[in-house]
């Protein structure tokens, strides 16, 4: 795997740029660049189009001088067209009323979401999934290309918050459950969507905002935006790592957490927004609050007896830029602070550098616009071709008893189950529209599952019949009364069933839920085909792990798809028909049972009943399907384990290196992955940890030599007292089925907060 770029050293021509506009503002026009509105305050739907208001658009930016607009108006996708006409009419007003361009910013995150017509990829969970950083990498290349064809320089992706809780909506956002994977994944696609030098972004790359930092995907209930309670190790050791590899890429903001943790709302702690961030990793960015978040620290967290107490803890905290989407009071209350000397001008004017260090490096004041001509790539066939790909490379086989896949042709298949029809459903939320809600409308270009599979076996060997329907454009919880007789009589005429299950789109708060089981509908629909005795191929599309541990022995095929993106049924056909061999492996741990929920790096200490999966490393807690499982058409054999040095120091370099046999027939590809277990430590050590990964292609009979290299000082940790530790002592080391010992001869305490 190619490393992260490295941190790019601050532009002295830019920085000297930065200081002449920064001298000449008034406080006005800064508080105005440390704000960002939703583009439906500037303007309304008439006739089905959106309009700016041009009194309303003079009102914000020139009086107001606001500096950002985000959102897409409705909110709905928008032609390249319209986005052209909308963010050009901005930025004109911008550039005449206060000399400085505004910067727009989309929630494209899984492609080009917010633009109609643009290449939709799967979600990052997905990408995880594939453990392939070069398909994170390209997705966020071609995303950026086709947003800046929109007049778009920046999107709020990617999101690196780890999947820790099945429960949390926004598991699918994510990359999985764990760190390494995140930061990799995370730091690619920052390289993807900006380019090798963040302080020059060409004008087919746009800027990221990396978000939720940090600690958001660990609440205690597993709902959105609820609290967290963090050890501070933990805080240090995983959940900052993947937001530091983003910074170390050069990431250009960042976007904070919504929550608190351990009592603090991450809004307004200073330690971790600018001592851990800022100061520590010496990071030049911007900070951008998520939606109305300062308002939540007075009227949901309640440490500020008001906005304008809430304003300042946030500002003074780190806070660069406030996305206030309906509230221009915003501007008012801080200017109000500053000449009350409750928020230093030097807090301003930092604040305030960064935004217009950001407006710089995507050459805005010199290019404020891009045109659509300029991008004749847009939504084309070499992009949908990269999309097919990782689509494929996603999709991950869990079972396959007596090799029924790939499917032979000729078969009479029944494809049912409410996820069987729905564009919706693959792609889930960000799609279209915030919840996803109308993919079917604006996605009917593209395939179905259903209608994949009839273009790939005949429609005349493929019928639908589903059983169970989501009702069209509701939540995503709501079921239509179930027509579970139809599907078992349609079950009598075919040789297979192909069962797709699991949920329909949401985003966010609207995600929450209080059963983790998949709906008894769809269980009910799975027993009943059961009893016709065909074959069940049961396809799981869902956002996060649901329970289905009374159907599993039901099906005698089971891949999880998770939210595939458009071209998520073709490729799920190609997988089926055997034209693509899968190679996705579990990205977070699938649990078995309501109350057993757990995560593959959980501590020794936890261990329960025995572990069922390939990846074992003596792990005895009960799961559906462990981190990094996945099954393939051919069969790898791992063999001679060795490693260039079996005693080590923080300092040395480990190359550790193992033979992978394909033993099968077809191609194939397999990631390879090293874990290691300090075996006696100070802190109750990890079950495993994931260290490394690469992913390889090997044809029948070959055999590649696989080397994963890490330094000494990887295998440390973050200790009780918050400071990073090397111990002297043994690791276990372990690749696919082969295990090896190491020696740590010297014990290393590091006293600054990064190693």
């Amino acid at each position: 795997m190619q490393a992260a770029a490295p941190v790019r050293k601050k532009d002295i021509r830019t920085e000297q740029k930065i200081e002449k506009v920064l001298s000449k503002m008034t406080l006005d026009e800064k508080i105005g660049q440390m704000t960002e509105l939703s583009i439906d305050v500037l303007g309304s739907v008439v006739n089905g189009e959106f309009q700016l208001n041009k009194d309303k658009l003079h009102e914000a930016i020139g009086k107001f001088k606001v500096g950002s607009v985000l959102n897409a108006p409705g909110p709905v996708a928008q032609s390249r067209e319209k986005w052209q006409e909308i963010i050009g009419e901005i930025q004109s007003v911008s550039m005449k009323e206060i000399g400085i361009p505004c910067i727009y910013g989309l929630d494209q995150n899984h492609g080009t979401t917010y633009t109609l017509d643009g290449t939709f990829f799967p979600q990052n969970i997905n990408v995880g999934a594939s453990f392939n950083p070069q398909l994170a990498y390209e997705a966020a290349r071609i995303t950026a290309y086709e947003t800046r064809a929109s007049n778009c320089p920046w999107t709020y992706s990617p999101t690196v918050d780890m999947a820790r809780d099945p429960r949390w909506p926004r598991v699918w956002e994510n990359y999985g459950e764990d760190c390494l994977v995140n930061s990799i994944m995370g730091s690619f696609a920052v390289r993807g969507f900006q380019g090798d030098d963040p302080n020059n972004i060409p004008a087919d790359r746009i800027a990221t905002s990396v978000k939720h930092y940090m600690g958001y995907s660990m609440a205690r209930t597993g709902k959105d935006r609820t609290p967290a309670y963090i050890p501070i190790s933990e805080l240090r050791e995983k959940c900052f790592a993947p937001f530091k590899e983003c910074v170390e890429a050069g990431a250009l903001t960042i976007m904070v957490n919504s929550g608190s943790i351990n009592g603090v709302p991450v809004h307004a702690n200073y330690d971790l927004l600018t001592q851990w961030l800022k100061e520590d990793l010496k990071w030049d960015g911007m900070l951008v609050t998520d939606w109305a978040d300062i308002n939540n620290l007075y009227t949901r967290e309640h440490i500020a007896a008001d906005k304008k107490e809430a304003i300042q803890i946030a500002i003074n905290a780190g806070i660069d830029m406030a996305m206030e989407p309906y509230d221009l009071n915003f501007c008012t209350l801080l200017k109000e602070l500053v000449q009350e000397g409750k928020v230093p001008m030097s807090r301003i004017d930092d604040a305030v550098r960064r935004v217009l260090r950001l407006k710089f490096r995507l050459g805005l004041f010199d290019r404020p616009n891009t045109q659509s001509a300029d991008y004749p790539l847009f939504g084309g066939r070499e992009h949908a071709e990269v999309a097919l790909r990782t689509a494929e490379e996603s999709q991950i086989l869990l079972k396959n008893k007596d090799n029924i896949l790939p499917l032979a042709s000729g078969k009479k298949i029944l494809v049912t189950g409410p996820n069987a029809n729905s564009m919706r459903c693959l792609n889930g939320g960000w799609s279209y529209t915030w919840q996803g809600h109308l993919a079917d409308r604006f996605a009917g270009k593209y395939n179905t599952i259903y209608e994949a599979l009839c273009h790939k076996f005949g429609s005349g060997n493929v019928s639908l019949e589903q059983g169970v329907t989501y009702k069209p454009e509701g939540s995503y919880t709501e079921e239509n009364e179930p027509e579970i007789e139809k599907a078992v009589e349609a079950a009598r005429n075919v040789d297979v069933i192909i069962a797709c299950i699991g949920e329909n789109s949401y985003c966010e708060t609207p995600g929450n839920l209080s059963d983790l089981a998949i709906s008894a509908n769809q269980r009910e629909l799975v027993k009943a085909l059961a009893t016709t005795g065909k074959p069940i191929i049961l396809i799981l599309n869902e956002g996060r792990p649901r329970i289905i541990s009374d159907i599993e022995p039901l099906a005698k095929g089971i891949i999880n798809i998770l939210l595939p993106g458009n071209y998520g049924g073709d490729a799920l056909a190609n997988i089926i028909a055997g034209d693509v061999n899968p190679s996705a492996k579990m990205p977070y741990t699938y649990p078995r049972n309501q109350a057993e929920l757990t995560t593959y790096d959980y501590r020794v200490s936890e261990e329960m009943d025995k572990m069922e999966g390939v990846y074992d490393y003596d792990a005895v807690v009960s799961v559906q399907w462990p981190f990094g499982f996945g099954l393939s058409y051919t069969s790898f054999e791992y063999h001679n384990f060795r490693v260039n040095a079996t005693s080590f120091t923080a300092d040395d370099e480990l190359h550790f290196s193992v033979d992978v046999t394909n033993r099968g027939d077809r191609a194939g590809k397999e990631a390879v992955m090293l874990f290691s277990r300090d075996l006696v430590a100070s802190l109750t050590p990890e079950n495993r940890r994931l260290r490394a990964f690469d992913k390889v292609e090997l044809q029948p009979g070959e055999t590649k030599t696989v080397t994963l290299s890490i330094k000494g000082s990887d295998l440390a940790f973050v200790g009780a007292d918050g400071k990073w530790v090397l111990e002297k002592g043994d690791f276990r080391m372990q690749s696919g089925n082969q295990t090896l010992n190491v020696t740590c001869s010297q014990t290393k305490k590091w006293m600054t907060p990064n190693r």
